[in-house]
């Protein structure tokens, strides 16, 4: 048993040393070739024929042999009378799971441009499945804006609110012509926050001085490392006030009829206490307004998905690889030992 034992550790560092040596030579040639802007593709998936093959899948197993067959029949006579029927009025459905530093905004903006692009604004619609707690306030500015683009295409826009759209989350939401919110969903929280630590007493307690050149007397109000001062700290203040004025002001233009100044607090709240506010419109998870539409329009959801490239394929298979071999090694050692 010990020799085994002996002989798996030897095989794990081995192993390690291989694949260390081969990210090596991996990092050496990425260095060398020269980086290529990554190049993505839209995905569409038909959100309609998935609805219909979950139905049908539920009905096999639900109703008898007869009546299954019977249903069928109805089924392709219902299809048959569809294709000579004009083509139905789509919804194009885009997921947007947000970050603090927005970053998912760059697919987007290749989502909204698909749809643009091929919608017609006098039958079509675009659903926006929204998830985000805010962040950055030029990325989720930029979101926002890209929302605005659909609008001023003249395609009527929804969002789905089914678990939280909060600060730069409810910036992008308050942009839709109709907002539907999960009961529990958290929506609201219209304030900006800023927040900076400071080590210059720490630096001070072990001699280490701090310099930092710059030209204008506000270019740096706060600093990690400096001492800072009462009329750094009110300039910061202020900066924040101005921003909040905008995000109030973005708010209310979108949504007029709120008031802006009960909600505009920086608190958050649930969706059956929004909308007595104004926040939201309709009491709804994003399930039922999908399921509301499939007999009235063909829906699709729409991807902007960026191609992996050789060294992301061999990275993602490096790491899988090395965690296959730690666990092979991690059950091995445990049935060796006692």
């Amino acid at each position: 048993m010990e020799f085994l034992y002996e002989y798996g550790l030897f095989f794990a560092k081995t192993i390690t040393f291989v694949i260390a040596i081969a990210v090596i030579l991996m990092l050496i040639v990425g260095a060398a070739v020269k980086p290529k802007a990554k190049k993505g593709e839209i995905q569409i998936d038909d959100i309609s024929e998935q609805l219909v093959d979950l139905k049908e899948s539920f009905l096999q197993n639900t109703l008898g042999k007869k009546e299954f067959k019977a249903h069928q029949k109805q089924l392709k006579s219902q299809s048959k009378k569809a294709d000579k029927d004009e083509p139905k009025p789509r919804l194009y459905v885009i997921d947007f799971v947000g970050s603090m530093d927005a970053h998912e905004v760059e697919s987007l903006r290749e989502e909204i441009t698909a749809i643009i692009s091929i919608a017609n604004p006098s039958k079509d619609k675009v659903l926006i499945r929204l998830e985000s707690g805010g962040g950055v306030v030029h990325g989720y500015g930029l979101a926002a804006s890209q929302l605005q683009r659909i609008k001023n295409a003249g395609i009527p826009l929804s969002v789905a609110i089914d678990k939280v759209a909060a600060s730069g989350g409810y910036m992008m939401a308050c942009v839709a012509d109709e907002i539907l919110a999960a009961p529990f969903a958290i929506v609201g929280s219209i304030g900006v926050i800023a927040q900076i630590p400071n080590f210059n007493k720490i630096l001070k307690k072990n001699d280490v001085e701090f310099e930092q050149i710059t030209a204008g007397e506000f270019k740096r109000t706060l600093t990690l490392f400096g001492e800072n001062t009462d009329k750094a700290r009110e300039k910061f203040r202020e900066e924040i006030e101005q921003t909040h004025d905008l995000f109030k002001t973005f708010v209310s233009t979108q949504r007029p009829s709120l008031d802006i100044n009960l909600v505009a607090t920086g608190e958050h709240w649930f969706a059956t206490q929004a909308i007595d506010k104004g926040l939201v419109d309709v009491i709804k998870t994003s399930d039922d307004a999908l399921l509301e539409q499939q007999h009235e329009r063909q829906i699709y959801k729409i991807k902007y998905k960026i191609k992996k490239g050789l060294s992301d394929k061999l990275a993602l298979g490096l790491s899988s690889g090395v965690n296959k071999v730690g666990i092979n090694l991690l059950s091995k050692f445990k049935s060796l030992n006692p």
